[in-house]
């Protein structure tokens, strides 16, 4: 397989509005996504769903498919032939239940039954048949291929929100990442400064101007930021690996190089990148969202349903008719020749029927309340999260802000200790608050990247 990187080059995916030039060091969110999009297994497995859904109904629309019908029994026995009997037809299903019919009957023998015998040249007829009641308005065929044509929309909504799920998931991943990616930066920042600072209080012990003791508490200080180093580039390499689970190429998935790194500065482009920046329609949202679509879908499949239901209600009364004649004679029409056929069956309780209709009645409504709800959730999660995004913006100001104050606290701390008038305590106790102050930053930028995300996911709004 080859590097990771070098696929890069090849393959570049942009996503929605927001594109940059692709730095070989660097994977954007917004590539990462056009990947994890494009070729992971489980978004290609959710558009099987749509390809499921357009089998079924080709399944469905055989049932309208003309049919040729043969049948033939023929008994010898002793020289002498008990019956030859063949009967031929050729059916055409059509849309309101009618079926047209035509058919040859050719029969012999010794003993063949009177009901069976055919002129010698055999016998032809076309026809139809018409149901007058249950079956002429709707039928379980015509159900049948109603349903499947609804089945494709939800499928596609089904398809839409597995496919959510899976870039959602992707996005965690990828935030984790950028996460602990920060932390190891800084981590290695502040190493620096202990490292430069034991070495500096060793100089001033060696000159005199500072107790031994000293050296003693500098190191703990630079043992504290290896150990949180170390921590924190092992939660990092797991994050990695954890990112690397979405990234595919070609069926193959792809091990990203240890070097590479995340888009650092992804917080002043999330919004932009999944779409979550202006909301100014969320009734518009809530029409098009994929569960509402389902849900609707749901709703005019069990319509059809109790159409269907209900239609039982009816007697089913088959007329058939078909004109008879000889295959050399057919041209001579003679309304005198002809077979009619009534078939009726009517349940006199019709308890069977009337309980399937109630409760089809019941799922409908119990479907049409569950939309209600949803609607009303949808709307109240997108409210929620809006809310939430706003208050970790201010959050993220305000941290920025005490982030600078206790750098420039530090920074007078360090003067202070250069002209003695402060100590290695005061200055450790100084950085550890600093420390403190980015890692609380980092979380919170963290968690206004996820809802973002959260956000993206709820309105389902993908590009």
């Amino acid at each position: 397989m080859k590097p990771f990187l070098f696929l890069v080059f090849i393959v570049l995916i942009p996503l929605g509005a927001f594109s940059q030039e692709f730095d070989k060091d660097i994977l954007s969110f917004s590539e990462y996504l056009g990947y994890v999009k494009k070729y992971h297994p489980m978004v290609s497995r959710a558009n099987l769903e749509i390809d499921k859904a357009q089998a079924q109904l080709m399944q469905a629309r055989g049932g309208f498919d003309p049919k040729i019908e043969v049948d033939f029994d023929k008994k010898q026995f002793k020289d002498t032939e008990y019956y030859s009997i063949l009967n031929s037809s050729f059916k055409i299903p059509t849309w309101y239940g009618i079926e047209i019919k035509a058919a040859f009957d050719n029969s012999e023998g010794v003993y063949l039954n009177p009901q069976n015998s055919t002129p010698n040249q055999g016998l032809t007829s076309v026809g139809v048949t018409v149901p007058i009641g249950q079956g002429l308005f709707i039928n379980q065929r015509m159900a049948d291929l109603r349903n499947a044509k609804l089945q494709i929309n939800l499928s596609q909504a089904q398809q839409r929100l597995s496919a959510l799920d899976v870039l959602y998931n992707a996005s965690e991943a990828y935030f984790s990442w950028l996460k602990h990616y920060n932390e190891v930066q800084m981590y290695k920042e502040y190493l620096d400064y202990a490292e430069e600072r034991y070495k500096g209080v060793l100089k001033l012990i060696e000159q005199g101007d500072k107790p031994a003791i000293d050296s003693v508490e500098t190191g703990i200080s630079l043992k504290n930021r290896k150990l949180s180093l170390e921590n924190a580039t092992l939660k990092l390499n797991k994050a990695r690996l954890e990112m690397a689970n979405y990234l595919w190429i070609n069926g193959t998935p792809v091990e990203p190089a240890e070097d590479l790194k995340p888009e650092v500065e992804l917080i002043e482009q999330i919004e932009t990148i999944l779409s979550t920046g202006e909301i100014n329609n969320t009734e518009a949202i809530i029409t098009t969202h994929p569960k509402l679509k389902m849900l609707e879908t749901k709703i005019e499949m069990l319509d059809i349903e109790r159409k269907l239901k209900a239609n039982y209600l009816l007697p089913k009364i088959d007329l058939g008719y078909y004109y008879l004649s000889e295959p050399s004679y057919f041209d001579n029409f003679r309304t005198e020749d002809y077979k009619i056929g009534l078939n009726f069956s009517f349940p006199i309780f019709l308890r069977k029927e009337r309980g399937a209709l109630n409760l089809t009645k019941l799922k409908l409504q119990d479907t049409k309340f569950e939309l209600q709800q949803e609607q009303l959730q949808i709307k109240n999660k997108i409210d929620a999260q809006l809310t939430e995004i706003a208050s970790l913006k201010r959050q993220v100001n305000l941290l920025e802000s005490l982030v600078k104050d206790y750098q420039t606290m530090l920074e007078a701390e360090d003067r202070l200790f250069s002209f003695g008038e402060s100590s290695i305590f005061i200055i450790n106790s100084r950085e550890t608050n600093l420390i403190a102050a980015r890692i609380q930053q980092i979380n919170i930028e963290n968690s206004l990247l996820m809802s973002n995300a959260g956000l993206f996911k709820i309105m389902a709004v993908t590009q």
